[in-house]
């Protein structure tokens, strides 16, 4: 009678059996930032002891799912799989889920009451649960006549909020009726979730046409996209950007009229880049690309959040005063601790 365990993968004979069963099944990346974010992991033993099937649990975000494709069971043990990490959630009250898997196994999925959100010839991103894409774009707040006017949309970290950021958003505002800024909805970064949509609700509460929107769980942050199915970082990089680009165009801006989204320039993060060339590619014809040079400061250096969470670091925020608006700066002095505290315990500040 087949068996359903705990896994624990902190134990070596355990971890090197599930690692060599799912390299079995063409799954290769076992990186540390794909590891850290599980917080649960099932598997099925056979009769004689061994592994046929597994799953994880990261958030609420389903991954490192395989089944044994040699076992006549293979539908039943990924159903059971599927069905333990859905109770397992339930008794936690999470009820909407998510999983990132090879375009192929994407049908499985749907068997079981998945629903397909996007895909790329990489993978797949599916979703099920008591609320979806649709009752999220329905909650965001729309103006009279929407369908008539120039909508335009920006998706932003804001980790924290600069006058980059600003001058963005600023240009946008000019140009259009109504401006999104969605904030991406993660606490994988410096600044928490709740602290980056109040610096940009503060930061831009003079301009009466944008609306600062939580990204929820649609504007997706690479710290917890999961490509552990795919063999290279670049495979990587453009799954994920696509799959991003592509849940936005067909997903959000439809039903919010959005024609255009701003993005700035990128002369320093090759990710970054990769992301505005996948964009640009992505969403025309149905939605307009507009790039904005970046804003320089008073020493011609590029305004970056990089730079002002390093000043963070060093308590040199003499140097960053004149990088942010002055809602931002006083955030910073008043939380300046607890932030460098973050920093102090491994809190990642480089990148974006």
């Amino acid at each position: 009678m087949p068996t359903v365990a705990t896994l624990n993968l902190q134990d070596k004979n355990t971890f090197a059996d599930w690692r060599t069963f799912l390299t079995s099944l063409d799954i290769h990346n076992f990186q540390e930032n794909e590891l850290t974010t599980i917080d649960l992991t099932i598997g099925i033993y056979d009769e004689a002891g061994k592994l046929v099937a597994t799953g994880s649990i990261a958030g609420n975000i389903l991954k490192y799912i395989g089944v044994c494709n040699k076992d006549s069971a293979k539908g039943t043990y990924f159903n059971t799989i599927i069905s333990e990490l859905m109770n397992h959630l339930a008794q936690q009250g999470i009820f909407h889920l998510f999983v990132f898997t090879k375009l192929k196994y994407a049908q499985s999925f749907q068997h079981v009451g998945f629903h397909q959100l996007a895909h790329t010839t990489e993978g797949a991103l599916l979703e099920t649960g008591d609320t979806n894409v649709s009752t999220y774009v329905q909650s965001i707040p729309r103006i009279a006549d929407q369908d008539k006017k120039a909508i335009a949309s920006i998706v932003m970290n804001a980790n924290p909020f600069t006058l980059g950021h600003r001058y963005l958003v600023e240009t946008a505002a000019k140009a259009n009726d109504l401006v999104y800024v969605f904030v991406v909805n993660n606490d994988v970064s410096l600044f928490p979730t709740a602290a980056r949509l109040q610096l940009v609700q503060e930061g831009t509460s003079d301009l009466k046409n944008v609306q600062v929107v939580n990204g929820a769980d649609y504007m997706v942050s690479y710290a917890t996209f999961p490509a552990y199915f795919l063999p290279t970082p670049d495979a990587a990089i453009k799954y994920q950007t696509t799959l991003d680009a592509r849940i936005f165009k067909h997903q959000i801006a439809p039903a919010l009229n959005i024609r255009k989204r701003y993005l700035g320039s990128e002369p320093l993060s090759r990710t970054t880049d990769i992301y505005n060339q996948t964009l640009k590619k992505e969403l025309p014809p149905e939605i307009q690309v507009v790039v904005i040079p970046r804003l320089t400061g008073s020493t011609n250096q590029v305004i970056t959040a990089t730079q002002v969470r390093q000043a963070i670091r060093t308590g040199q925020l003499a140097t960053i005063e004149a990088s942010v608006p002055a809602t931002t700066f006083t955030f910073i002095k008043s939380n300046l601790q607890k932030l460098q505290q973050r920093i102090q315990k491994g809190m990642n500040i480089d990148g974006n």
